[in-house]
C-alpha cells in the first residue's frame, strides 16, 4: 500500500479512528513492516484481535471514489486499572501530522472509561520522537529494561503516566 497524496492533502484530522479488523491485516502489516526493524508477525496481530483484554485501533483515511486507507493503528491491553500501550505506528508518508497523536489520545481516552488509572509503556531509548511525544502527554520515565529488543540488542525506558 503506498499512501497517497490525496490522503496527505487531507490530513490532519481527516480520518477515522476505529477498531481494526481482519480485513485490514493486509495494510497493518505494510506499516508495521516499515516501522520496525523487528516487525510483529501476523499471527500475533490475529491473536491481538481474539484476546479480550487486547485493543487494536487504526487510523482510516476514507479516499474518495476508492478503498480506504489504513494510515496508523495502537495496540494496548486494558488489564485491571491498567492501561498498557505496546505499539503505536503512523505510516512515513504521514508521520509528524497528528496520527500518532491522536491514536495515542484515543487509546488513553478508552483507558479512562474502563477506569484504568495508570498508563505505560516502553520506547526505544533511541526514539527520540517518540519520547517527546510520550511526554507531551505526561508519561515521564521511571526505569529502563537494558537489552529489551531482540533485533539489537538496545535497552527500552519505560515510561508511566497517572490517569
Amino acid at each position: 500500500m503506498s499512501v497517497s497524496r490525496d490522503v496527505l492533502s487531507r490530513l490532519p484530522g481527516r480520518f477515522v479512528i476505529r477498531r481494526m479488523t481482519t480485513d485490514d491485516l493486509d495494510q497493518v502489516m505494510e506499516i508495521e513492516r516499515l516501522c520496525f526493524p523487528n516487525p510483529w508477525s501476523r499471527e500475533l496481530f490475529r491473536r491481538e484481535l481474539s484476546h479480550e483484554w487486547s485493543s487494536i485501533l487504526v487510523a482510516d483515511a476514507p479516499v474518495p471514489g476508492a478503498e480506504s486507507q489504513i494510515i496508523g493503528f495502537i495496540i494496548f491491553w486494558l488489564v485491571h486499572d491498567e492501561i498498557h500501550i505496546l505499539n503505536v505506528a503512523s505510516h512515513p508518508t504521514v508521520r509528524r501530522q497528528g496520527v500518532a497523536r491522536a491514536l495515542l489520545a484515543e487509546g488513553i481516552r478508552r483507558g479512562k472509561v474502563a477506569h484504568t488509572v495508570l498508563a505505560t509503556l516502553e520506547v526505544r531509548r533511541s526514539n527520540s520522537a517518540a519520547l517527546a511525544l510520550y511526554r507531551t502527554f505526561g508519561f515521564r520515565p521511571v526505569g529502563v529494561r537494558a537489552n529489551y529488543y531482540s533485533d539489537d540488542g538496545e535497552d527500552a525506558i519505560v515510561m508511566v503516566m497517572n490517569l
